[in-house]
């Protein structure tokens, strides 16, 4: 009898294990606390650089669904941020991390950001 509930239990542990690992590899896979981190660093050095208003950014992950942000950061269309120039500068890692910040917060996500 316990080594049939032993076994089931395991059965069991695996098969969750393996669902959430199926879930956790759907995103982009960047950093999304870096990314969040490095998308408002870009936002600042914009506004210092006076291209842009305000230093908070006037974009939010919230503000697209997932597929929407998959097809801006699949593309590199990145005009709908404005700074270009520190757009154009950003290396291929560091917009994974934005990509992946966006993609998990976006609004038909799981967690959709609440604040800007």
């Amino acid at each position: 009898m316990f080594k049939k509930v032993f076994i089931t239990g395991i059965l069991i542990l695996f098969t969750l294990g393996s669902l959430s690992a199926a879930f956790a590899a759907e995103g982009p896979g960047g950093n999304k606390r870096k990314g969040k981190y490095t998308y408002r660093k870009v936002v600042k050095a914009c506004f210092e650089r006076g291209a842009v208003d305000s230093a908070s950014p006037k974009v939010s992950p919230a503000d697209k669904k997932q597929a929407e942000w998959k097809a801006i950061f699949e593309g590199k269309n990145f005009g709908e941020f404005g700074c270009d120039q520190e757009w154009a500068d950003i290396s291929d890692a560091d917009a994974l991390d934005i990509y992946s910040y966006f993609y998990n917060f976006a609004a038909d996500s799981p967690t959709p950001a609440t604040c800007k």
